[in-house]
Formats: structure tokens, C-alpha cells, sequence
């Protein structure tokens, strides 16, 4: 079993956290949500620990992807409220015992679809970027959100997209499509934390990024 690499974990802003304990990276998370840094750098260091109990229990490497996927998604919004002493009621250094539990509750409880259905690429949307990007959508206005959808998981074009729209009542042309469009990837790529857009995107704009924005919502 090959474990994937995740070029962010080389990242100098990711490898500027790795002297932090769990429970300092922990807090920092906490504090600091509009930061996503915290999160990768935990990522980072207990991605492989994942991987591995996931890909044992998975049937193929594409659901072990999936579910990896998943189960960092899980993580990240119990990271919000987890208070470590509370929570399992022994020291902060079971950080990783609280993960490992993590994951073998989404190993036991996923439902994973075929895989001729999942059209996740770890190489395409790493999991602290599928979640932040997942936030970012949320954050759209609802027609906005449909819009982009539309053309970025069902490919569709303005024109038909526009011919949709009307026939719900909403009277904008391919030309208003594409430029609510554009917008739209603006407002995404502005959503998305800024230490986030400089570990993963690189200066290219989302819109750009067909492969990510369908990622996200299969």
C-alpha cells in the first residue's frame, strides 16, 4: 500500500507550524478560524495514520480516497468544539488516540456509492482545500451557487443554463450567466482563506480549477 504524498506538507508556510504541539495547533485552530494553515498543518502530520486504517478497510483505492475525504471533513468540523481533557478525559497527548476513534467512526458508519460514481481526485482537491472550498460555496448567493454548479459539475453551457433559469421564473440571459459567472469564481476565490490560496492555488484563479469545484460537490 502506497501512502499519497501531499505537496503542502513542504509548503513553507505549513512546514513554519510543524514545531507545534497538537494541542498548540489545536488552539491555534480554534482561535484563529479564518486561517487555514492550522488545520493543514494538522493534516500534514496525521494524514498517513489515516490513510493507512482507511485504505485497510476500504474495497478499493478510489472509496479509501472518497472516505479518506470524508472523514477529514468529519474531523475538521468536530475540531471546532473538541476540547481534548474534556472530551476523553485523559491527557492532551491523545490527540491521536481521539483521531484514530475519528476515523474508525466513519469507517463504521459510511455509506460509500459505487465507484463507477465517485469522481473524487486526491490529486485534484486535497481534503483542508476541499472543505474550505466546500465553506467558500456555501457562502454564494443561492442562484449564484446553482449557476456555478451547474457549469462546473454538469458542464453545462450559458446558453443553457440561461434557458433553465427563465424556465424557473428567472429572466437572465447567457450573457447575464457569464457574467454572474465570473463573479461567482471572484467570490469564491475571495471566500477561501488567504494562507489557503497561497498553499494550494497558486495565483490561478478558480474558475480555472474545473476539476476542484467538481470535486467538491460528487
Amino acid at each position: 500500500m502506497q501512502i499519497p504524498h501531499f505537496p503542502e506538507s513542504n509548503h513553507p508556510i505549513v512546514k513554519s507550524l510543524f514545531h507545534h504541539s497538537d494541542q498548540e495547533l489545536l488552539t491555534l485552530f480554534q482561535r484563529y478560524p479564518e486561517q487555514g494553515k492550522f488545520f493543514t498543518a494538522i493534516f500534514c502530520r496525521y494524514s498517513p495514520i489515516v490513510y493507512t486504517l482507511i485504505r485497510h478497510s476500504a474495497r478499493s483505492p478510489v472509496q479509501a480516497d472518497y472516505l479518506f475525504a470524508l472523514t477529514w471533513r468529519h474531523i475538521y468540523y468536530e475540531l471546532g468544539g473538541l476540547n481534548l481533557r474534556e472530551d476523553t478525559g485523559t491527557e492532551v497527548s491523545s490527540f491521536q488516540n481521539w483521531l484514530i476513534n475519528m476515523t474508525a467512526v466513519c469507517i463504521n458508519e459510511a455509506e460509500l456509492p459505487p465507484v463507477e460514481s465517485i469522481h473524487y481526485s486526491l490529486q485534484a482537491a486535497s481534503p483542508p482545500l476541499w472543505c474550505y472550498m466546500e465553506q467558500a460555496l456555501e457562502q454564494l448567493p443561492p442562484i449564484t451557487r446553482l449557476m456555478v454548479l451547474m457549469a462546473q459539475t454538469f458542464h453545462w453551457s450559458e446558453t443553457r443554463i440561461s434557458a433553465y433559469l427563465q424556465a424557473e421564473g428567472e429572466m437572465l440571459s447567457a450573457a447575464d450567466v457569464k457574467a454572474q459567472l465570473l463573479q461567482g469564481y471572484h467570490l469564491l476565490e475571495v471566500a477561501l482563506p488567504e494562507d489557503l490560496r497561497v498553499i494550494y492555488l497558486n495565483n490561478f484563479k478558480v474558475e480555472s480549477s474545473q476539476p476542484l469545484i467538481d470535486n467538491i460537490t460528487n
